[in-house]
This record gives C-alpha cells, sequence and structure tokens, in this order.
C-alpha cells in the first residue's frame, strides 16, 4: 500500500509549488497524483506554440460550460492542464500578481491573514525576477525564488506604440505592473526562461523530484477516503486497478477550480441535497462547494496593419518551421516568446479605486485557437472587465468519477457586465486613435467601425466574448462561521479534519489579471500553514492608487 505523511491530488500550479516547499527540509514525504502524462516536448515547452496544447486532449481536459444563456446558448471551452505542471503547462505564460486591493479584499471578506501586505513576501518569495533592461520595480520583486519571470524583447514597433498611445491619451505609464503601481500601459511580463515555458512544473516539481522524499503517481483520483472525520487517503485509479494512497498527515486537493470541488463532492463534502441527488452520503453539508464561479472574459479588438511589420509574416508553415527549429537548437528567436509583451491596467470610471480593465496587446490578428484573421497584416488587445459581478458553479452530471461535471458560469447575467464591456470596447478604440498608432492604423477588422450602437456592441459582445480561462472560487476560502465558506484561512476544508483545498478554487473574489501567479503564490502561503510554520513577516509597502481616482477615469 503507497503511504506518504502528506498527498497532493494535482501536480498543477498550486500542488508542485506545495511539492517544493513541503519536502524542501527532508522531514516529510510527498506523493502527488497526476492524472496527466509528461510535458516533455516542444508543443509545451516551446512559448511560441500556445495555442496548441491548450487544444490538444492530450494535455487538457476538454471541458466546455453548459449553455450560457446570457451569450446565445454558446457552448464555451474551458480548457484545464491534464499534464505535469497543470495548467502553468497550457496557459499563455502571462505572469500577474493581482493587485494590492484584490487581497485586501480577500482579508476584508474573512480570509483573514490574506492581505496585500500579508502575500507580497510570498509572491517575492517564489519569483526570480528578471527586468531585462526595461525598468522595473527591484524592491518589490523576489530575486531567488524558483520561478523565472522574464520580459520579451519587445523589438517589434507596435509594443512601443501601444504604450505610447495609452500615455497620449492620458492614461499612467508604469514600468512595473507587479511592483508599486499596477496603473497604466507598459511591458508585459511572462514565465519564460532561457527560450522554454517556465511552468510550476519546471520551477518546482524537477527540483522536488530529485529529493528522496518525493514521488509523483500517474492516476486518477476517485475520492477522498474519510474516516471518522478525517480524511485518512485518497482512492485512485490507475489502469484497470484502484487502490487508497494513506496519508499519515492530510490530503492537499490542488486539482484545479473544476476538478477539486468536483473531488469534494464526489467524497461528501458539499451541498446535502446536491449530493443526495447524485446517491453520495454527505459526509459535511458545506452549501458553498462548486458555487461563486468566476471568471474574466475578453473580447479581441481587431486592427488591420498598414505596414507589413506583423506577425502575420510567419504564419506559414515554412516560417513556423523555420521558428521552430531556431527554437528547438538554439532556444532563440521568435519561439522564445508568448508575443505578448506590452500589456495595460486602467481603471473604467471615476470613482473606481484601482484599474478593473486589463489590456494584453498582440502584434497579430489571430485567435487563441491559432486561426488568424483572413485580412492578413493587423494587430490586436484582448481586452475585458477584471471584477464581474456574475457568478455560476460547478456541479456533478453523475457521481462517476469519470464524468465531466457540469460548468456554468452565467457569463453576463449581470446588466453590469453589458455597460463594462461596451466601455471596454469604446475606450480600446480611443487608444487606437492616438498619433501613435496613425503610422499602423488601417480598418478595424473586429467588431468593425458600423458596430457602434449599444445594441450593436452587444450583440458583438454575445457572439465573440471568449474565456480567458481564468476560472476560480469554487472553494472559497472564508471565516468558519461563513455558511457558503469551504476552506478556513489555513486552507482547511470546515468541517473535515485532515483535508485542505489550495488551488485557484479557494480566491474569494478573482484577482485582477491572469491567476497562475496568483495560484503559486497560494500554493507557497499554503505550504507555511501546513507545515504550522510562523507566517513570513509583513510587507510595509503601500502599493500605488491615483490620487484622483475619486473623479477622474485616468
Amino acid at each position: 500500500m503507497m503511504q506518504a505523511d502528506y498527498v497532493i491530488v494535482g501536480a498543477g500550479s498550486a500542488g508542485c509549488a506545495m511539492a517544493y516547499r513541503l519536502s524542501e527540509d527532508g522531514r516529510y514525504s510527498v506523493l502527488v497524483i497526476e492524472h496527466g502524462g509528461s510535458d516533455a516536448g516542444p508543443l509545451i515547452q516551446m512559448p511560441a506554440a500556445l495555442s496548441y496544447p491548450m487544444n490538444m486532449s492530450l494535455y487538457d481536459w476538454g471541458y466546455q460550460t453548459q449553455p450560457e444563456p446570457h451569450l446565445g446558448g454558446r457552448r464555451l471551452a474551458t480548457p484545464r492542464g491534464k499534464v505535469i505542471g497543470g495548467s502553468s503547462s497550457i496557459n499563455g505564460m502571462v505572469y500577474v500578481r493581482g493587485h494590492a486591493r484584490d487581497f485586501d479584499h480577500w482579508d476584508d471578506s474573512g480570509a483573514a491573514g490574506w492581505a496585500y501586505r500579508d502575500v507580497l513576501p510570498y509572491f517575492k518569495r517564489m519569483e526570480h525576477w528578471h527586468s531585462g533592461g526595461h525598468g522595473g520595480d527591484a524592491d518589490w520583486r523576489g530575486t531567488d525564488g524558483p520561478l523565472h519571470v522574464t520580459r520579451g524583447p519587445r523589438t517589434n514597433p507596435l509594443f512601443d506604440a501601444f504604450v505610447q498611445a495609452g500615455k497620449q491619451a492620458g492614461y499612467e505609464v508604469t514600468s512595473d505592473y507587479n511592483g508599486e503601481k499596477q496603473e497604466g500601459f507598459g511591458p508585459m511580463e511572462q514565465t519564460v526562461w532561457r527560450g522554454r515555458r517556465w511552468s510550476a512544473a519546471n520551477a518546482y516539481l524537477r527540483p522536488a523530484l530529485k529529493r528522496k522524499n518525493v514521488t509523483l503517481i500517474r492516476a486518477l483520483a476517485l475520492r477522498v477516503v474519510i474516516k471518522d472525520g478525517r480524511a485518512t487517503g485518497v482512492k485512485v485509479a490507475r489502469g484497470r486497478q484502484t487502490e487508497v494512497i494513506q496519508a499519515s498527515r492530510e490530503v492537499i486537493i490542488a486539482a484545479s477550480a473544476i476538478n477539486s470541488p468536483k473531488l469534494l463532492m464526489l467524497s461528501g463534502i458539499g451541498p446535502a441535497q446536491h449530493l443526495a441527488e447524485h446517491g453520495i452520503a454527505c459526509i459535511a453539508d458545506r452549501a458553498g462547494v462548486g458555487q461563486n464561479l468566476q471568471d474574466h472574459l475578453e473580447l479581441y479588438i481587431q486592427i488591420a496593419s498598414l505596414l507589413p511589420i506583423t506577425l502575420y509574416k510567419h504564419w506559414n508553415l515554412f516560417s513556423k518551421a523555420v521558428i521552430g527549429a531556431q527554437w528547438l537548437f538554439t532556444k532563440t528567436g521568435l519561439g522564445t516568446s508568448n508575443q505578448f509583451e506590452s500589456a495595460a491596467f486602467i481603471r473604467s470610471k471615476p470613482g473606481v479605486e484601482y484599474p478593473d480593465i486589463q489590456y494584453h496587446f498582440l502584434p497579430i490578428a489571430v485567435r487563441y485557437d491559432g486561426k488568424t484573421a483572413a485580412e492578413g497584416h493587423g494587430f490586436q488587445t484582448h481586452t475585458g472587465p477584471m471584477r464581474s459581478s456574475s457568478r455560476g458553479a460547478v456541479t456533478l452530471a453523475s457521481n462517476d468519477p469519470k464524468a465531466a461535471p457540469n460548468i456554468l458560469f452565467n457569463y453576463m447575467s449581470e446588466p453590469g457586465d453589458w455597460e463594462d464591456f461596451r466601455k471596454c470596447i469604446r475606450l480600446t478604440r480611443e487608444i487606437f486613435a492616438q498619433n501613435a498608432f496613425a503610422p499602423y492604423v488601417g480598418k478595424e477588422i473586429q467588431p468593425g467601425v458600423n458596430m457602434q450602437s449599444d445594441a450593436q456592441l452587444d450583440d458583438f459582445i454575445r457572439e465573440h466574448a471568449e474565456s480567458a480561462y481564468h476560472p476560480c472560487g469554487t472553494c472559497k476560502m472564508g471565516a468558519v462561521d461563513d455558511p457558503m465558506a469551504v476552506v478556513d484561512p489555513e486552507c482547511r476544508v470546515i468541517g473535515v479534519a485532515g483535508l485542505r483545498v489550495a488551488d485557484s478554487s479557494i480566491f474569494p473574489r478573482i484577482t485582477n489579471g491572469n491567476l497562475n501567479g496568483p495560484s503559486i503564490m497560494v500554493g507557497e502561503k499554503a505550504s507555511d500553514h501546513i507545515l504550522g510554520r510562523e507566517p513570513l513577516p509583513k510587507s510595509n509597502a503601500e502599493p500605488w492608487i491615483s490620487p484622483r481616482w475619486q473623479d477622474a477615469q485616468r
């Protein structure tokens, strides 16, 4: 019978970080269960190939939403990594910590000890930051952590045009949105190192597996074994066999915002009535399991380029082969970047304290699945609101652990979402109309200049909004007396001993930006709670907040 002190379900962003930290001093044995296989091979390791692994059943769970009622009944893709490294092995490699006020909101909402001053030391501990000569806030960054964070070369003139246009439109410029000042236009950061995707597997799991006290097994977790109110192990399927892996200290679930609540419910932890519908005996009646599901939706605002300087010139088999070969043999060239090299965070209106709109700028007009715009040379920015008040749920479709759960984000279910998205489109058009873009801007590919009225923009949003693939919130962290909280501020599942959840599912509210960074931070901080260590000393750093936020949008 396999046994370890700590059994972690999921070798994703948080799981890899915990495997590394829990095994660090050699006192405890750690066993990681991952259903997916190897992350070796260029399609995962080459940053520019990012559109491939996300669309491959080999690496992705292949989940889809239920028909989304406010998006014309469309079913949206919900990729989650089924591979070593989890979603950090198939994501866009964009690195964003989130805004300081996001974490202050966590703390205020019952996740005591997760305010910005509490989590900033963990972000610094995990990072090995490289400014690449593009400025930045060294005092706010970590320099010797496992996670390398870099900046693309930014050689394409469109990257600078985007930042200059923001400045001309009256917005702030920031040299480091992960430092003191998130608000503004500036360089984007990526989890890439020496030309390779620097996933949680490369940063944390590979070094951990070199230790004698860490084991990785490939298996599907069926349920947590709970005896007398305490988690004692995990029942798994390996090939055609099922077995129980014993945990002498704790079981830690880090299986994603989709699979963590699913596994809790299969184990008898969740809304009692829902469990009864699927014939599952209720061990802990937690109404919040699977609820509070959140995500970021985004639109691609695409512009035809007057000059042939975009990546479109490489969008052919010959050029892709040359780029791939150069990357394979030298780890240099266009293959070494995710191509998201400029970014912005802005506020949508006066009275919004900190940014609620994000931009990823890309020097090609292309979809996330790799399909280019028919027009040829173009560029685009991905934009969307950061703090939608819409909430969805992950529920069981069946009590069969192999069955996909039902996922309904309930996107755009709040009237304010529509107003916010229209604002994103109109503010973006204004940015592209600045002088900095004058040499480049051709016609608007999408939405298209004829789409101007609220009703027309709403139709465009309904048809074209896509997930940014940032699901979170389904095992909410909060106060023990909060009926919707699933875990307490030390990530312990309320009502069951010896069981924790630590991944993006515990976010009380979605953070501002991409979620890989905060998910790894959760793994880092949870590790100290699990080991019973004193948290790192709080930071006294004060983030920049616009002094004019109450009466000015920029």
